[in-house]
């Protein structure tokens, strides 16, 4: 079950880097993150937090045909 919820974790920071402005993200991760440290084990919590830190530490490209 755990690893059910570490890959949804996973998945909710991927879709949250592609839909959100850097700062947005990082508010979203943190709160991802707060509620994983309550079902997930030590090890995948640590190796949920490194995923999202490699993710937070990458820039957001913003294409401007998207704005238009």
């Amino acid at each position: 079950m755990n690893s059910v919820l570490f890959d949804a974790s996973k998945d909710l920071i991927d879709d949250a880097k592609a839909g959100c402005a850097d700062l947005v993200f990082k508010e979203v991760c943190l709160e991802i993150l707060a509620r994983a440290k309550n079902v997930l084990d030590d090890g995948e919590f640590k190796a949920l937090l490194k995923y999202a830190s490699e993710r937070m530490q990458e820039k957001t490209v913003i294409s401007v045909d998207v704005v238009r």
